[in-house]
């Protein structure tokens, strides 16, 4: 924890100066994580393992602390051989299994090992707080849905009950009321006995694993925030609790008319502090100096006095902030607040705990408390006079004493509380996935963070998606096409399925590509690239696009002699650095992506720039202009002309990650001059060889070319933007000449 520079002593040079108090300012971060499926909450499914353990652990928790262990053991054994519905046997074989805590304490260390395992091998801290969030809102839902299904089975088994056994049904009956009484303090006791078990294991197993997986980060950097999981307030409704604090911390006022509300005292001690390092000091300051408990020992020591220089200004500042609490007359507060705890085991709860507080110190309010002493008849007001006495007759070095011991146990207090606000927030932005179709769209669109025990991981980390390619093969002219069919008495459909759509369909499973649409004219594949695998997606989505290339141009060889037209095709190859994203219609999966678009607007051909250049193509078959004189206000980056005939072009994503996929040597051969002068401008080719198979290689020449600047009306070139566009060559001429010029090397 950092240290806060100190002011002078209330401004007084012949005082001894305050001392410096450590800050903490508790917070967690998710970043980097992805949101679910809702755009706001992180979805997460927990180990079914667990999720049975736990439930199983809090129903017998519940029922111990509820004294209903007994009327649930005759519930197992008439269930056992009674013909009762399946959900209640299932729920008595739950009682009558042997759920022992260290089981149940090991396979919770088990499931937070196995997130700090998975958080390391991914390289974010983040994963392992989001499954202790995941964790920690799980057990505080399942406390109140426990307590639920205790309660309906024990009903079930009263109403079981005939005439024979109605003394003993009116027996449970009392006892089930006095459960349902006693609802809160069950629930406190539960939630102790989880606390207690998360701080054994956070103590004895995570944090030594934290610290060997992530250095002194796990205990060092990260501590204040894994502290916000081993807080005692974690399983209470709002921190509030009298019986918790009564025995953890100080019991404070909850009425409006109490004098040591928590509110008003955090007033007190923030001016006391202020008093002592400067009027402006910031309320963000004060916040995170009481955010440490050992900063009050430091100011006002423990109440006993030392001999020392700063022992003797521990006592001056103790002797000021007694007078404090004296002026804001919530001194006597403060002595009853310590001195009724030993009253709670014995009034409480038939006597609530903050009227017995305030019969230590009110008159009037310890005549009301003893008439209902009196009336219960079996309880003595013996201990409570004692204690009244006790808060009178304190006095001097005593209420020094207190004093001391309140600054501190009110930092404790206020530093859990903040933490519980903090921890509070934090769960909000968790979704614990129930619904199974939540779960499967979550998981499709890998947003769904599932943390299992080892055993339960049956899917392997190679199935997690890192990228995916997407190919899209559009048919040109198609609605022309179509009619020329008709015309002469054919049918498109099978035209474009014999010619088009089958023979790629046969090419999928060689290249690792699965189908994500099929429209009327076009096609459209996805390459996805997982983790664990060799990256080869856009080298393999190159070789498919000049494959079905090749194939439609063999099939026009043939539909040409039988005098039906050919197909003509543009391709679009897009990369996108991430995985897909789906939703679902029904059964069916929808991709949405990025890449979609991208790859339509590449694969697309523009009518003005093919009337230009489909006779002077040549054997490159995509070109790219930016048009010179825009519309008026418009922006000429904007102003992009395409042309793509039986041509392929990628995006520079995807040539960016081809280089790295492959070793792309540029292309030394000298083209003939009749290539060069169909390009409008410089380029560069690259060559590469792709392994498709085990013993299949496949040659690609890749085109990089500079985006020229030009007038629209006659496609004259006009200047040259710094952009460029890429062209995986499908014409057979490139590799011809490729090959030629391999020959005349030899």
């Amino acid at each position: 924890m950092p240290r806060i520079p100190i002011f002078g002593l209330g401004g007084a040079p012949e005082k001894a100066a305050a001392p410096e108090l450590s800050a903490s300012t508790p917070s967690i971060s998710l970043e980097g994580l992805s949101v679910g499926v809702d755009n706001l909450r992180h979805d997460v499914v927990l180990s079914p393992r667990f999720v049975e353990a736990a439930r199983t652990q809090i129903a017998k928790l519940i029922a111990r602390h509820g004294e209903l262990e007994g009327l649930l053991a005759a519930e197992a054994a008439s269930v056992a051989a009674s013909r009762a519905p399946s959900w209640m046997r299932q729920q008595a074989g739950t009682a009558r299994a042997k759920s022992e805590p260290a089981e149940w304490k090991s396979v919770l260390a088990e499931l937070h090992t196995a997130a700090l395992n998975r958080a390391k091998k991914e390289g974010k801290v983040a994963v392992d707080l989001l499954a202790r969030l995941a964790v920690m809102k799980f057990l505080r839902y399942e406390m109140n849905q426990q307590f639920a299904h205790v309660l309906e089975r024990c009903r079930v088994q009263l109403k079981s009950y005939d005439g024979s056994r109605q003394q003993k049904a009116l027996e449970h009956g009392e006892r089930l009321g006095t459960f349902q009484v006693r609802k809160k303090i069950i629930l406190r006791k539960t939630g102790q006995e989880l606390f207690e078990t998360l701080r054994e294991i956070e103590k004895g197993t995570l944090a030594r694993t934290r610290r060997s997986l992530f250095g002194e980060r796990g205990v060092g950097q990260d501590a204040d925030t894994y502290a916000l999981f081993v807080n005692r307030l974690a399983f209470s409704e709002d921190g509030r609790d009298d019986f918790l604090c009564a025995e953890h911390y100080v019991m404070l006022g909850n009425w409006d008319r109490d004098p040591d509300r928590y509110g008003r005292l955090r007033e007190i001690v923030s001016g006391f502090l202020r008093s002592l390092y400067g009027e402006e000091t910031t309320g963000e300051a004060i916040e995170s100096w009481m955010n440490v408990p050992e900063n009050a020992r430091s100011l006002v020591g423990s109440g006993t006095p030392e001999s020392s220089d700063e022992g003797l200004a521990q006592q001056e500042r103790l002797a000021a902030w007694v007078r404090l609490l004296e002026d804001e007359g919530v001194m006597e507060n403060v002595i009853a607040s310590y001195h009724v705890v030993p009253l709670l085991s014995e009034y409480a709860p038939r006597i609530n705990p903050q009227q017995l507080k305030n019969a230590l110190i009110d008159r009037t309010e310890c005549d009301r408390v003893e008439r209902m002493i009196q009336d219960h008849g079996r309880l003595s007001p013996n201990n409570l006079y004692a204690a009244v006495a006790k808060v009178a007759s304190c006095r001097g070095a005593e209420r020094a004493k207190v004093a001391a011991r309140f600054l501190q146990d009110f930092f404790h207090y206020h530093r859990d509380l903040r933490r519980l606000d903090i921890l509070n927030g934090a769960l909000d932005a968790v979704s614990l996935v129930g619904n199974e179709r939540l779960r499967e769209l979550s998981r499709v669109n890998g947003t769904l963070y599932e943390f299992l025990l080892p055993e339960e991981q049956q899917e392997p980390d190679a199935e997690r998606v890192l990228r995916h390619v997407v190919l899209k093969a559009d048919v040109r002219d198609s609605t022309r096409l179509t009619r020329t069919l008709m015309e002469k008495g054919l049918n498109p459909a099978s035209y474009f399925s014999l010619n088009f759509y089958d023979p790629v369909n046969k090419l999928l499973a060689k290249y690792g590509a699965q189908k994500v649409f099929l429209e009327g004219d076009a096609i459209i594949l996805a390459i996805l690239e997982r983790e664990g695998e060799r990256g080869l997606a856009v080298s393999r989505a190159c070789v498919l696009a000049r494959e079905i290339i090749e194939i439609v141009r063999g099939y026009n060889e043939l539909v040409q002699r039988s005098g039906m037209p050919p197909l003509e095709l543009g391709i679009g190859i897009t990369l996108q650095e991430s995985a897909p994203l789906y939703l679902m219609d029904g059964e069916h999966q929808i991709m949405i992506s990025e890449a979609l678009n991208e790859s339509d607007r590449l694969s697309s051909c523009n009518k003005r720039a093919r009337k230009v250049m489909e006779a002077q193509a040549g054997p490159f078959h995509v070109y790219a202009f930016q048009a010179a004189d825009p519309e008026p206000g418009g922006n000429p980056e904007d102003v992009v002309l395409s042309f793509n005939l039986s041509g392929i072009r990628m995006n520079e994503a995807a040539f960016r990650k081809l280089r790295q996929e492959i070793s792309l040597e540029p292309l030394k051969v000298k083209l003939p001059a009749s290539f060069a002068s169909s390009d409008k401008g410089e380029y560069r080719l690259f060559s590469g060889t792709v392994p498709v198979d085990r013993d299949i290689f496949r040659k690609i020449v890749v085109r990089e070319s500079r985006v020229p600047r030009i007038d629209t009306n006659d496609f004259s070139v006009k200047g040259w933007t710094e952009r460029a566009y890429y062209e995986v060559c499908a014409d057979s001429a490139i590799y011809a000449a490729l090959e030629k010029g391999k020959a005349a090397r030899r």
